[in-house]
């Protein structure tokens, strides 16, 4: 893990992964576009864009269903990043989203969310 990077902020406290987090949002925050950034290999920005979404929201409800098992806060943000690994795109999610068959869920969502941000900035 590197911590040298400068973590960006959240743009959408109100929705998302921050939201989700509640009170442990600001502790989770950056454990968690580290971990997805060095899962992915995407770069911070592009974590941030998809911790702000709804997918974002799902992937913390995937960390606080593993914070009640009883992980700590980076087991368990690593035991979801790890999870969200080990999915792939299928062919409905494919046609639905426009991301290549058989990518890792997390980072084909990361690279969705970039995408969409970019084309909504066009």
């Amino acid at each position: 893990m590197n911590t040298t990077r400068q973590i960006p902020s959240s743009q959408n406290e109100s929705w998302g992964f921050w939201h989700t987090l509640e009170n442990q949002a600001s502790k989770a925050w950056p454990l968690a576009m580290t971990a997805i950034a060095d899962a992915t290999n995407q770069p911070l920005e592009s974590v941030r864009l998809f911790l702000d979404s709804r997918f974002g929201r799902h992937f913390a409800d995937d960390v606080l269903n593993q914070l009640y098992t009883g992980h700590t806060l980076p087991d368990a943000i690593s035991a979801a990043t790890q999870k969200w690994m080990t999915w792939k795109i299928g062919r409905q999610t494919s046609k639905g989203y426009g991301i290549p068959r058989g990518l890792p869920y997390l980072t084909g969502f990361v690279i969705h969310c970039e995408i969409v941000e970019e084309s909504c900035a066009a």
